[in-house]
């Protein structure tokens, strides 16, 4: 079901699943839905890891307890508040995610286990400022009147070889090293967080993923999905069976944030 929370003289509409999709025998992914902050996780755990799925509810869980825990610090006021909301918020979501990272990372030196990692892209709502914070391939989109614009990077062996022009986006289609991801979180001690920034609109629909949906139907198909599905526990529903529907190889992840009038 979904769910509301005030923004500012707006409003903003959360709604979310996961599903293990028709080929993996378990479900790696995890994901948190709001219920007291306006902050919405996908998290992939890494295929062919031990214990991919601990370590994507442990990211999941680590950044949500870190806002939870931080929710009631008062910002320092002026001449001391240097720092603008905006910039405390980025450096918040920075450290929860950072912070993730180290809890995966001891756990796997502690516990002597093979290596387990995940993906992580999460979404947290100001009055008048979105904060996306990812490491790996899980996507964040954002549709604004139509049009799709992918707000995140995706940190993958395949990325590189297009940023480097050493292969187009059509060959990397049939590229068998395409899922390799080169950041995640728990592959080393310490991880670089890339955050965006921007101000929200009414009408505006986010959406966290992870590659289980990205990789079995394109951008326009989920444009076009979005554009056209106004219930939101629906639209989930319908991206999940298209992604099934076209092979679902994957563990398939969303999570939807519709932006409204108040």
């Amino acid at each position: 079901m979904s769910s509301s929370f005030p923004l500012d003289d707006k409003r903003v509409r959360f709604s979310g699943a996961t599903n293990i999709g028709r080929k993996r025998e378990h479900n790696e992914d995890s994901i948190s839905l709001p219920t007291t902050l306006r902050l919405a996780i996908v998290a992939d755990g890494m295929g062919g890891h031990a214990s991919g799925d601990v370590a994507s509810r442990l990211a999941v869980d680590t950044v949500t307890d870190y806002f939870q825990a931080t929710s009631d610090q008062q910002t320092l006021t002026w001449p001391y508040k240097v720092e603008s909301e905006e910039r405390a918020e980025v450096n918040r979501m920075t450290q929860a995610v950072m912070l993730a990272n180290m809890e995966i990372w001891e756990r796997t030196q502690r516990e002597g286990q093979g290596r387990m990692g995940t993906t992580i892209v999460a979404m947290y709502f100001l009055d008048d400022k979105v904060i996306v914070g990812h490491v790996g391939d899980s996507r964040g989109y954002r549709l604004r009147d139509g049009e799709l614009i992918q707000l995140t990077e995706d940190h993958s062996l395949i990325n590189d070889y297009i940023k480097m022009k050493r292969m187009t986006a059509e060959e990397a289609e049939s590229w068998p090293h395409k899922n390799v991801v080169v950041r995640a979180l728990g592959m080393k001690e310490s991880v670089a967080v890339d955050i965006h920034t921007e101000k929200p609109q009414v009408g505006d629909c986010y959406i966290l993923c992870s590659d289980g949906l990205t990789g079995m139907i394109t951008d326009d198909q989920l444009a076009v999905t979005l554009g056209t599905e106004r219930d939101l526990d629906k639209a989930v529903e319908k991206l999940i069976d298209m992604a099934n529907d076209a092979g679902g190889v994957d563990n398939i992840s969303v999570v939807l944030a519709r932006v409204e009038h108040a």
